[in-house]
């Protein structure tokens, strides 16, 4: 059985972030192909990995581009969140992080935590659509630490599915953290216990993959290679050293934080907030799925941050953006242009932008 000892920091100070998964060998599928297993359901996402590859230069400036104009309210937006958070009982903070997307939050909010003068720690753990949270990650968390001082963090949310999954599973298995808040930067969903919002904007660290990640690769729960008693796995992604931000990242964005930290109050988002934007994504998906003809609400990516990653790591059909001038989806048009993704533009879109996932094979 893996236990906290077991973890490593990937390309972050180890006093960042302790990553609770297994490191493993697979080899890795074509993305279409890849698509096509998934479509068909002969295969589960999880089980597979397509290689990643470094980012271009020109996508790097667009990255850059993004961070320069969102720098600012990223900044404030974790630093309410961390008042917030410091805020709710005076225990250490025990950050629980859903790898990727949650690790540099995660990583924000834990050295925001330390600079307001609180006891934090931060794991990075595996959660996986239909296959739910590493349980025996969580266990060893709450081996060492109470219940009461676990607080979920992703980077956003899209449909929400994410943040179904996790109550579904903290329900049936682990119900002594069903108190336990998901906190997250933007909240289109309407699912989080906090956060600093539902403006659909980009966050800089949703632009990039393993490269602002801590060097790590999606999550996999496959058979071959995950026993009954191992965390979720990963593929460290040594090949990209050479275009690792992870850290240049964080550090300049902490900046930011910590300018924030002096005058910021703490995040308000309470059951009206959350209610209001579930509507607007609930009539945006049954919208979406009507005027492309899709019956399979998984393969819509509402919002920056979903369709970024679909367009990096999926087979894109189209993508719909409600404008296309504006820096939040700079780097979106530029992935699309690279790989050749029809560019709809809908003035009326709820969101500033949505892919929608190929149809391919059998599906």
């Amino acid at each position: 059985m893996m236990g906290l000892a077991d973890g490593f920091s990937g390309s972050y100070e180890q006093a960042d972030v302790t990553f609770l998964l297994k490191p493993v060998e697979l080899a890795y599928v074509d993305v279409t192909e890849k698509e096509a297993a998934i479509q068909s359901g002969r295969r589960h996402y999880s089980e597979m990995l397509a290689r990643e590859s470094a980012p271009s230069p020109d996508y790097v400036a667009a990255f850059w581009e993004a961070f320069a104009a969102n720098r600012g309210r990223v900044g404030r937006d974790v630093a309410r969140l961390a008042k917030a958070l410091a805020g709710r009982h005076e225990g250490a903070v025990v950050l629980v992080s859903l790898a990727r997307a949650g690790t540099p939050v995660g990583v924000l909010l834990k050295r925001a935590l330390v600079a307001l003068g609180r006891k934090a720690v931060h794991y990075s753990v595996s959660i996986i659509r239909d296959r739910g949270i590493d349980l025996v990650a969580m266990r060893a968390i709450l081996a060492q630490h109470d219940a009461a001082d676990v607080v979920f963090v992703d980077g956003w949310t899209g449909k929400g599915a994410i943040g179904a999954e996790l109550a579904r599973v903290v329900s049936r298995d682990l119900p002594e953290l069903v108190a336990a808040p998901l906190c997250v930067l933007s909240d289109l969903a309407g699912v989080a216990d906090i956060a600093a919002g539902d403006e659909d904007y980009v966050i800089p660290s949703a632009i990039l993959n393993g490269v602002v990640s801590g060097l790590v690769s999606r999550t996999i729960l496959n058979a071959r290679v995950i026993g009954p008693g191992d965390f979720h796995g990963c593929v460290m992604l040594d090949h990209l050293e050479s275009a690792d931000l992870s850290r240049i990242y964080v550090d300049a964005q902490m900046e930011d934080v910590l300018s924030g930290l002096e005058h910021a109050a703490p995040v308000t988002w309470g059951k009206a907030e959350r209610t209001k934007a579930a509507a607007i994504s609930s009539a945006f998906v049954n919208a979406m799925l009507a005027k492309t003809g899709l019956s399979d609400r998984n393969r819509l990516k509402p919002g920056i941050g979903e369709a970024t990653r679909a367009l990096l790591r999926r087979v894109p059909d189209r993508l719909f953006v409600r404008a296309r001038g504006g820096g939040d989806i700079g780097h979106l048009l530029s992935l699309a242009a690279e790989r050749g993704v029809m560019v709809e533009v809908d003035p009326d879109l709820a969101y500033n932008a949505c892919a929608v996932i190929k149809t391919l094979g059998d599906a």
